[in-house]
């Protein structure tokens, strides 16, 4: 590693909509940690929250996809250095939660956590690696749970 001082942080932004209210700090610090956990040696993220139709059109024109969904996650380095956007539907979020009779911040984390582990290198093509990402984003929020409460 160089002698260039390594930071690592977490900004939030909100593209077309009102943005969520949140314990920014304490994502940020939840965050951080899981990358570091994950032998990262430092994360930088940003986080854009937006709506269904924000986050359509950007599944169409840079995935070439034309489905709704919760998240779209932009590398811009490779482990062990984390850089990358995520950009979050939060209709799509809200919908999820109520359809599995989830509180709407625990579905948000498990959101937020699945895209920094796409950009820890972890990929859920198969079934193997979505239970794989399923048991890992349960295992970060455990940890939310366990040093902020629910």
């Amino acid at each position: 590693m160089s002698n260039e001082q390594v930071t690592s942080g977490v900004d939030f932004f909100a593209e077309d909509i009102s943005p969520p209210e949140l314990p920014e700090k304490k994502i940020a610090q939840w965050l951080i940690s899981t990358a570091i956990s994950e032998g990262a040696h430092s994360a930088n993220l940003t986080i854009v929250f937006c709506s269904d139709e924000y986050l359509l059109e950007m599944n169409r024109e840079h995935l070439g996809h034309d489905y709704y969904t919760d998240i779209i996650t932009f590398p811009f380095g490779d482990p062990p250095n984390i850089v990358g956007d995520l950009f979050i539907s939060i209709d799509r979020v809200k919908e999820n939660a109520s359809d599995l009779n989830l509180p709407g911040g625990e579905e948000l984390r498990r959101v937020m956590v699945h895209g920094l582990l796409h950009l820890l290198g972890y990929t859920d093509l198969t079934g193997g690696e979505k239970q794989k990402m399923r048991e890992m984003e349960n295992q970060y929020l455990k940890q939310w749970e366990t040093k902020f409460g629910g």
